[in-house]
């Protein structure tokens, strides 16, 4: 049976909970019977998948090695991950290159299948321990969002964030790669307030509006910030809290005391924001 990781309640105060009991929960989780058996499987047969075909025709090692990248949805479209594996990344009209998900970039660079410098690393003892532990983190993250997918997006943004907070490209190349990757983008402009219609205008306004957000609340428009743990904890307090606003508050939310006061006032939804924004 695998263990189902939980944050009990959700929102905020339920966020606050998994980061206090993550270290062990995901313990627990890495030793169900059920991801240990996917493991063992991929430690002992990867070094046999000498090919993208190898590998694909092997459903539990594709489910590790898709897994470890974010993209088990992906299982059953064996013919279209294998054209992905096959090709590489080496040549720009390589059909991973082509494709608007970066996730799939990095399964095959990884995996370096059709890559001529280097070719696969499966033969790689590091290779396969790193490809088990994305695994592992991953799975735990897919887990956690079967019960509450906010959680999810918060522990992935938490970790891939600071790894696109780059100092050497510029400030514009770094926005338009966050704001290309959906999970990252729905926390940001959640916790920045930017709403869904901004996703209509130009790619280069947009850029700006998120730039002009994270400078009026972080005080800073460069997503160098974005590798700073602080500043990543603070917009996470804002997602949650700014997911409360638009679900509304319950009796679990901070300052809800004060909250079902203000409902009764003449007071309108901004001061209500205002309220819960300030538990931050």
């Amino acid at each position: 049976m695998l263990f189902q990781p939980t944050t009990g309640i959700g929102g905020l105060t339920g966020w606050l909970v998994l980061e206090r009991t993550e270290a062990r929960q995901r313990e627990v989780f890495e030793r169900s019977p059920v991801l240990e058996r996917d493991v063992d499987h991929f430690r002992e047969n990867i070094s046999k998948a000498l090919t993208a075909k190898d590998l694909v025709n092997d459903r539990r090692l594709l489910t590790v090695a898709l897994g470890a990248f974010g993209l088990g949805d992906e299982i059953n479209k064996k013919a279209f991950v294998e054209k992905i594996l096959d090709e590489g990344t080496e040549k720009s009209d390589a059909f991973a290159n082509r494709l608007n998900e970066p996730r799939f970039k990095a399964l095959a660079d990884a995996f370096g299948y059709g890559n001529i410098d280097g070719g696969s690393s499966v033969l790689l003892e590091s290779f396969r321990e790193d490809i088990i532990a994305r695994f592992k983190v991953r799975e735990f993250d897919r887990a956690i969002g079967e019960s509450d997918n906010d959680m999810r997006l918060a522990l992935n943004f938490r970790r891939e964030i600071p790894e696109l907070a780059d100092p050497d490209a510029t400030e514009k190349t770094v926005w338009f790669k966050i704001m290309g990757q959906q999970p990252l983008r729905e926390v940001l402009a959640t916790a920045l307030n930017v709403g869904p219609s901004v996703s209509k205008l130009s790619i280069d306004r947009q850029q700006e509006i998120f730039a002009d957000r994270a400078n009026s609340i972080l005080g800073d428009s460069d997503p160098a910030i974005f590798d700073d743990p602080k500043v990543v904890d603070e917009l996470l307090r804002r997602f949650f809290l700014m997911r409360q606003v638009e679900n509304g508050p319950s009796a679990d939310t901070p300052g809800y005391g004060a909250l079902v006061l203000l409902q009764g006032s003449n007071l309108g939804a901004g001061a209500i924001q205002n309220l819960l924004l300030s538990q931050i």
